[in-house]
């Protein structure tokens, strides 16, 4: 069983399907993880050949949120760090996964990875991530239309 939590009429860089120059990422639950696809673009190089680093990072930053929002946990990244294990070209497909790993009080703790489609690791990382207050959750929630009975859907 998965879980994919839309929020494709959005403008998230990562999940927002309505940013033109966004990643337009779609997370899925697998196990205690949360996965998704990614393809690098043309516009996604750094040096020659080679997606940006800092996109790399935002892939994990995205995937390690997702791995609290799937479960409506919302928080912000407080600190996030990032070990490089290689380039990620620009001609395979990418996965990025995290799952969190603990939670104490508005602390949270979140692990993430990116590999190549064949399991190659390119990066790896962890985050601390704060929750939101109750109000800012309820406002986050508000303006995302997340209270809509399907926003949060479960797939066979």
């Amino acid at each position: 069983m998965s879980a994919d939590v839309s929020l494709r009429d959005h403008y998230c860089f990562g999940c927002g399907h309505q940013n033109p120059i966004g990643l337009h990422l779609t997370f899925e639950r697998d196990g205690h993880e949360v996965v998704a696809r990614y393809e690098p673009r043309p516009e996604d190089q750094g040096f020659p050949g080679m997606m940006h680093g800092g996109l790399v990072a935002v892939l994990l930053d995205e995937a390690m949120g997702w791995a609290m929002y799937i479960d409506r946990i919302f928080a912000v990244t407080a600190k996030m760090e990032t070990r490089y294990r290689r380039s990620a070209t620009l001609d395979v497909p990418l996965e990025a996964r995290a799952r969190l790993v603990r939670a104490s009080g508005r602390r949270l703790t979140v692990e993430g990875r990116v590999r190549t489609a064949d399991g190659v690791d390119i990066a790896e990382a962890s985050a601390l991530f704060v929750r939101m207050s109750p109000a800012q959750e309820a406002e986050a929630l508000a303006a995302l239309d997340l209270d809509a009975p399907d926003a949060f859907r479960t797939e066979d």
